[in-house]
This record gives C-alpha cells, sequence and structure tokens, in this order.
C-alpha cells in the first residue's frame, strides 16, 4: 500500500510537471528565462513547439496505466536529451539540476503504475 502511495505521488508530480512544462514551454516569448536557458542550449525556436507538444503527450501517457511505461520511457529520454545538450555547451550546473528529475521516471517505472490492480 505504501508503494502505491509514493507510486501516486510522484506520478502526480511527474503529470503536473509535463503539463506545466509544455505549457510554459508553447508560451516560452512570454518567459524570457526560458527563452534564454533554451538559446543557451542551442535550440533553434522552430523545434520549441516540438518540445512543447511532446511534454503534454508524456503528461497524458503517464495517466493511464496502458501507457504509464511509454510515458516514463519517453520523459526520461527527454530529460536525457536536455542534459546531453547541457553538456554540450558546457552548462554542468543544469546537468546536476536535472539528475533527480532523471531519477523520478526511472524510479517510476520501477514502482510501476499506482493501484494498477484496482483500475
Amino acid at each position: 500500500m505504501l508503494k502505491d502511495i509514493i507510486s501516486l505521488i510522484l506520478l502526480l508530480v511527474s503529470v503536473f510537471l509535463a503539463f506545466k512544462h509544455g505549457w510554459d514551454t508553447f508560451n516560452y516569448k512570454n518567459n524570457p528565462e526560458s527563452m534564454k536557458m533554451m538559446q543557451e542550449l542551442g535550440i533553434r525556436e522552430g523545434v520549441i513547439p516540438i518540445f512543447g507538444l511532446m511534454t503534454l503527450l508524456i503528461g497524458v501517457l503517464l495517466l493511464f496505466p496502458g501507457t504509464f511505461f511509454l510515458g516514463n520511457m519517453l520523459n526520461a529520454v527527454s530529460i536525457v536529451i536536455i542534459m546531453a545538450l547541457a553538456v554540450h555547451v558546457g552548462d554542468f550546473k543544469m546537468v546536476l539540476i536535472e539528475i533527480p528529475f532523471l531519477v523520478m521516471p526511472l524510479l517510476m517505472i520501477w514502482l510501476k503504475y499506482p493501484f494498477k490492480d484496482r483500475f
């Protein structure tokens, strides 16, 4: 039961972050910090909506037991991409900041979908 509660909390946090980051990515012009970070990582403006759409898709995939694993895998891959871009430009502080966010989807895969047997 405790495992399910921890998994549920991580799921809710991950879905919230996915929708928040997806929304923020689509509204990057209103947020100068996000725009600066993306430019520093070498992300061109035309690619930004793709990142936003992918992030929103990840949030939706996490909600359903059948796509939970895929959502977590895509989430982990997107974080690794961000970390690789940060290493490429020499921003090791960002790499270190992203480590807990990389651990989260991997931990969620290990814990499995919360209350899977009940839904």
